[in-house]
Order: structure tokens, then sequence, then C-alpha cells
């Protein structure tokens, strides 16, 4: 068994991965209705608080290899103390079980746990286009196997201002709901009947997504329906990604897609992606916060 921790800035998370079937426990930060967001000091908080309880829920014996993620992605620079508290606590365990410990990226993570979702763990092996969609990144990645790293994940394009999470989840403020705000968005706008062409701003394959946010606000402003304001806002979204993966395509080639992040489980931007191309998508469960990566990550470090 091995065991895996992810601390974002909005969920703990805890996985063990037997090299078939993943365990997890996870809970989701509290943010104060109205906020759009938290504090690294609070996240830290949070997470030091949840360990101990996700720790005796999951109810792991002595692994063979702890993962974790570090740092949000592997470049220089990329840091959030956050990520401290699952450092932390993974450090702990590796020592006292007298274990290997793994450290890679929140997004390495994401990927890996998007491919053990979707059964495509053997692109591991292959180059393969991956998008990172979240409150942090809005990313598509040319990722190639790597043999210190497992994957390599390089940027190709992405969101220049503007973050598709942070769209998300500013909207989902501005209509009274309570942060994170992608699920219930995601349902207020299947009540929608309207129907919207949208042209993303794009430049150079990359993205701009700040338009979005002023157009919502107008939108209520202009009293239009919540359920409305909502599609137009994931529509405008799901747009723009279908033309930076578009433009993706033409540059490198029809390789294999896969989504992973927060944003990766919106309906509406599964349904217009996959109508146009051939992606994988995880479970909601895989494309939230997880830690499932991270636990693959130690099975597949220690299986070299």
């Amino acid at each position: 068994m091995y065991i895996g921790f992810d601390t974002s800035n909005y969920t703990t998370s805890i996985a063990t991965y037997d090299g078939k079937i993943i365990r997890q426990a996870k809970q989701v930060l509290t943010v104060k209705r109205g906020e759009r967001g938290l504090r690294q000091s609070d996240a830290v908080f949070q997470h030091t608080v949840n360990m101990p309880r996700l720790c005796k829920e999951l109810e792991f014996d002595v692994p063979k290899a702890v993962g974790v993620s570090t740092r949000p992605r592997n470049v220089d620079g990329s840091y959030m103390p956050c990520f401290l508290v699952g450092e932390n606590v993974a450090t702990v365990l590796s020592s006292v079980n007298n274990v290997p410990m793994y450290k890679t990226s929140h997004q390495v993570g994401h990927i890996l746990a998007a491919l053990y979702s979707a059964d495509m763990l053997e692109l591991i092996n292959q180059r393969f286009i991956a998008f990172h969609l979240s409150g942090g990144t809005t990313e598509a990645l040319i990722v190639e196997p790597d043999d210190e790293e497992i994957i390599k994940a390089t940027v190709v394009a992405q969101s220049t201002d503007l973050k598709a999470g942070q769209a998300v989840d500013r909207t989902g403020v501005m209509l009274g709901m309570t942060f994170p705000c992608g699920k219930e968005l995601d349902a207020l706008s299947k009540k929608s009947d309207k129907n919207y062409k949208i042209k993303p701003t794009m430049l150079d394959g990359d993205c701009s997504l700040s338009g979005v946010e002023n157009k919502a606000r107008n939108m209520i402003d202009k009293g239009e329906l919540a359920e409305d304001v909502a599609k137009f806002v994931l529509t405008y979204i799901a747009e723009t990604v279908s033309s930076m993966l578009g433009g993706v395509v033409d540059k490198y080639g029809d390789l294999p897609v896969v989504f992973s992040g927060g944003v990766a489980s919106n309906s509406l931007l599964r349904k217009i992606i996959n109508e146009r191309y051939n992606a994988y998508f995880a479970e909601s469960e895989f494309s939230l916060d997880n830690a499932a990566g991270t636990a693959i990550y130690a099975y597949l470090k220690d299986n070299r």
C-alpha cells in the first residue's frame, strides 16, 4: 500500500493506492460566505486541524512509500505555504516507518489522478496533451515521460490574466453562492434555456478571461436571470478552452488529451469538448483537488 498527501489551498486530502484501488479521505476548507478565498495562514491552520481526523478516518497500515505534493507546479519559484502541512506529515510518517518519501507537484498529482480515473495510466509512457483548469491555473501542457519525475509537463498555452476557476468562483460569489462555487454554478446553469455565441479573446494561443467577470457583473446589475449569468460564464470558459485546445492540436498534432483540475468537472465544458475532440475526463472526485495522484506517484516511483 502507498499513501499520498495533498494540502492545496482549499482541500485537505489523503489517499492510499495498492496498484489497483484508490481509497480517499478529504475535507474542503471553510471559506466565510461572501469571501472569495483564504489567506495562506488560514489555510495552513485548517489543514493542520483536518489532518489528524482524516488520517484516522482512512485507517491505513504502514505504507511501502509515501508521496506528497510540496509545490503547485514543477517550476522554479513555485511555492505556497499550505503545502508544508502535507509535507510535514509525510516526512514524519516516512521517518517513523523508515520508508521512502517521494515529493512531486500538485499539478503532477492532478494529471496522474485524471489518468487513473480515465483508466489511461499507460499514457505516462508517451506524449500527450493535458489541461489543468483550476482556481490558480488555466494551462495547456505537453506531457512527456521523464526518468526522474515520471512525467514532465511543459506549458504551451495559458490564461494571461484571470484563471477559469477564479471566473467561476467570482461569478458564484456575486450570485450569493458559497465559495468554492463550481458545483452550484454548474447546477444553476442547467436551468437556463439561453444559447450564447462566444468569441474567445486569444493571442498567440494564450487566452484572456478577465472580460467574462466584467460581463457577468454587468448582467447581474441589469437584472438578468442568475441561471443565464451562470450559463454565459460557463459557456465562455468552455469555448475559450476549446479554442486553446484547437491551437495546441494544430501546433503539436492529434495527441491524446486529458483534462484535470476542479473546473474540468463542469458538465458544459465536458459536453462542448467531447463534441469536438477525443478527450479523457476524470470523474469528479479525481478532478477536484485530491491526493490520489500523489499516492500513485509514490507507487510509480517505488516500482521503477
